[in-house]
């Protein structure tokens, strides 16, 4: 226990280390704090420069909740829980199979280390994308993982910061689930994740702000704006009433497995879900929700 203890201990002086690095700018080539700021910035101005919903305000309808959930999720979340719960769950996995004399590395089955950058890169974004989209159709399947989504889907008007409106415990799945998967091709550095990161984050702001972009015929590999937009429409056909879109980065995924939908142009479509007028509008009262509708 002891052990578990000092784990969480130092997970917290080391994340709160790294975070005050990031903000007085010692970390450079993995900054996030200031690779969020910029990316934010610079969709925004797209947004003010191209708008696809003209009659939007550049200040919608909640704009500042949304950038407070970006600044939160991103890195207070993980000051406050994220790191301290992966680092003592990745030590209970290695002690539960240190039981039986293995351990994560021995059920490596790829070290990126032996290929080329380029195709290591590939395999790690290839395979976090797929994961995190079988993980987003089941936030939408499980009832009690969707009152958590519901949080990202209370957005009523999109922008780029509704991107990072999610629930905390949203990550806390999503991290579980990619854990095993990332471990078994593991040798990834810092500086590999962090090109992937700030890739997903830019495809991911764009998505969800008011750009009326497609990307010709690369819509059909990557997520875009035209797309997305029906993944948070209110109303939806019976025979999709799980959802649609569910890509985050790449859009591939819903062409192969036929989750795609794109009826018509959703610019003007009504975005929530059945039974969102009730639904909770401060920070504090949508983190509680779920809990207190289970």
């Amino acid at each position: 226990m002891e052990k578990y203890i000092n784990i969480i201990k130092n997970s917290y002086s080391g994340y709160w280390n790294y975070l005050k690095n990031e903000i007085f700018f010692q970390n450079y080539w993995d900054n996030y704090f200031y690779g969020l700021i910029v990316i934010s910035l610079l969709v925004w101005g797209l947004e003010f420069l191209f708008p696809w919903r003209k009659n939007q305000s550049l200040f919608r309808k909640n704009f500042w909740l949304d950038t407070f959930y970006m600044f939160f999720n991103f890195f207070l979340l993980n000051l406050i829980i994220l790191v301290a719960l992966s680092n003592s769950a990745s030590q209970f996995l290695d002690d539960g199979l240190s039981l039986i004399n293995l351990s994560i590395s021995d059920f490596q089955i790829l070290d990126v280390n032996q290929l080329p950058k380029w195709l290591g890169l590939s395999i790690f974004f290839l395979v976090s994308d797929f994961v995190q989209w079988n993980t987003h159709r089941l936030l939408h399947r499980i009832p009690w993982l969707w009152n958590f989504h519901k949080v990202h889907h209370s957005v009523k008007e999109m922008g780029f910061a509704a991107h990072l409106r999610y629930h905390w415990m949203e990550p806390v799945v999503y991290k579980s689930l990619l854990y095993i998967p990332i471990a078994i091709i593991g040798g990834y550095t810092s500086k590999d994740i962090a090109i992937v990161y700030f890739f997903t984050i830019i495809i991911g702001h764009i998505n969800h702000a008011n750009l009326g972009w497609n990307y010709g015929v690369f819509k059909y590999i990557l997520n875009n704006p035209k797309m997305h937009i029906w993944h948070h429409a209110k109303t939806l056909p019976e025979h999709v009433s799980f959802g649609v879109n569910y890509g985050l980065t790449l859009s591939v995924w819903d062409y192969i497995f036929k989750t795609n939908y794109i009826p018509y142009s959703g610019k003007d479509i009504e975005l929530g879900f059945k039974g969102d007028e009730s639904f909770p509008e401060t920070f504090i009262d949508q983190e509680l929700y779920p809990w207190k509708k289970n």
